[in-house]
């Protein structure tokens, strides 16, 4: 099997990224981490990239040029594939212009619904039944691309934001790497 070379985005803790990098190492998984972009120095997914001797880079999205310098790392190392795990930023037109269909994201919701940020708060707001995560392509919307993957669970009534992060981070450690498979299945 070719494995398609991969660049995971994070932002924060990586354990999405830890996730996705357990799975690459089996010889049917369809992608290859070849790199890491994070635009918060302080990432302590960084920390994997670095135990498991990926390439990774720091992008300080503040800057007007960032998004050269992405598009400069994704093509010296050849990444024909993107994954957004925790990546707090808004991915530009241009980015996804270049990558259309192949770039996908995990959100905390079961898109269309809390879309955005703060999602656990809302969902305990909005007092909804159920919770859980969604695999989708990346478009021009903010969290609005086609669904690949949902997954969902109860919410209970005693749940408060961190049982709900808690249980949505054991759904998506499922859910994005079947989407990944489920992608590459297609084709």
């Amino acid at each position: 099997m070719v494995k398609r070379n991969t660049c995971i985005f994070i932002s924060g803790k990586g354990t999405n990224l830890k996730n996705l990098i357990a799975h690459s190492r089996h010889a049917n998984f369809p992608i290859k981490i070849s790199l890491v972009i994070s635009n918060n120095r302080k990432a302590e997914g960084i920390n994997y990239a670095k135990k498991f001797k990926i390439p990774y880079i720091f992008i300080n999205t503040k800057l007007k040029n960032y998004e050269n310098k992405i598009l400069l790392n994704l093509q010296k190392y050849k990444i024909s594939f993107i994954c957004l795990a925790g990546f707090m930023k808004i991915i530009s037109k241009n980015l996804i212009m270049n990558y259309q269909k192949k770039i996908i994201n995990i959100h905390p919701s079961l898109l269309p619904k809390f879309k955005g940020l703060n999602t656990f708060s809302r969902i305990l707001k909005e007092k909804e039944v159920k919770a859980g995560c969604t695999v989708h392509y990346v478009n021009e919307k903010l969290d609005g691309g086609s669904k690949i993957i949902q997954k969902f669970f109860f919410v209970n009534d005693d749940d408060n934001e961190l049982i709900l992060q808690e249980k949505t981070h054991k759904l998506e450690y499922r859910a994005f790497p079947e989407a990944i498979i489920k992608i590459f299945r297609k084709n």
